[in-house]
């Protein structure tokens, strides 16, 4: 089936894309065996290594705590870093000066950081200057820098979820007598949410894989250091490399699954009805343009 913009592909092009397919698939195949010999090789699949995983020690002790501290680390700094990405983008598009200058200062400086020096600065920062403990300083520090970097990331898009918008709306609220403020808040940001909730998932998961770097500079006891600590106790370094991987992919697969779905409803949730409206519905709404009350009384 052809359209505008592609052509279905003739016999020739179908040849081509199933030899391709085929030999994706062979290779993808022996890389697979590849791998598996050379664990086998090296005795990585005997299962004196895996047995560990299927104990509930391994879990309770170490990869559970973990996977909870890297759960909280990423809640904590996603709940902290949406609102105050969402401020700094709409700062950076205000018509004073005052305003826009020194949003732009704070985004441009922050991002420009990687966000493992600004774990480490927090984390100096809170031994130095602040009383908190040294128990709760790695995942002050963690949470301190996964928002300094990613607020600035996710305020340049809201800033250009915003933009991608139509002007026609922010002209029509205007001829309504919206001012600026009410616009933002009650047009534009609830529309341009669908269009950045893409660029927005994509970040959350980098805050959610950013958490290992505090557990690799800081001491931070996240699901990465945990599984440090358990393959030094079970001497099984490549499986539980494996399996913590495994559940950095299912965690995140869960987390863009939700997305997905969010997107498909909030895109449902602003499609129009389909109703038709009948000429009493139209009197409802505006009796003086259908002729009716109002216009009687003013006959009158």
């Amino acid at each position: 089936m052809s359209s505008v913009l592609y052509d279905s592909p003739g016999p020739r092009a179908k040849r081509r894309n199933v030899l391709i397919s085929v030999a994706f698939f062979a290779l993808l195949g022996l890389l697979v065996w590849f791998v598996w010999d050379k664990m086998d090789e090296k005795g990585q699949l005997e299962w004196a290594l895996w047995k560990p995983f299927t104990e509930s020690q391994a879990w309770t002790t170490y990869l559970l705590p973990g996977l909870l501290d890297t759960l909280k680390a990423a809640a904590l700094a996603m709940v902290i870093a949406l609102p105050l990405g969402a401020f700094f983008g709409i700062a950076r598009m205000s018509d004073h000066r005052w305003v826009r200058l020194p949003a732009a200062w704070v985004v441009e400086f922050f991002r420009a950081i990687p966000v493992l020096l600004l774990m480490l600065f927090a984390n100096e920062f809170y031994n130095r200057w602040t009383d908190v403990s040294s128990e709760q300083r790695p995942l002050y520090a963690v949470v301190t820098g996964l928002v300094l970097y990613n607020a600035s990331v996710l305020a340049e898009v809201v800033r250009a979820g915003i933009l991608s918008l139509p002007k026609g709306q922010s002209e029509a609220a205007m001829a309504i007598g919206l001012r600026k403020g009410q616009t933002m808040r009650t047009i534009l940001l609830p529309q341009a949410v669908t269009a950045m909730l893409p660029a927005i998932v994509s970040q959350l998961v980098v805050i959610v894989k950013d958490t290992a770097l505090g557990g690799v500079m800081i001491g931070f006891t996240e699901l990465l250091n945990a599984r440090a600590t358990l393959a030094a106790f079970y001497a099984n370094v490549i499986p539980s490399f494996v399996v913590v991987a495994i559940i950095y992919i299912v965690l995140n697969f869960i987390l863009t699954s939700f997305a997905s779905w969010l997107e498909k409803r909030l895109r449902r949730s602003k499609r129009g009805t389909g109703a038709v409206l009948s000429a009493e519905d139209m009197e409802e709404l505006n009796p003086a343009a259908t002729g009716g009350s109002y216009g009687t009384g003013a006959a009158t």
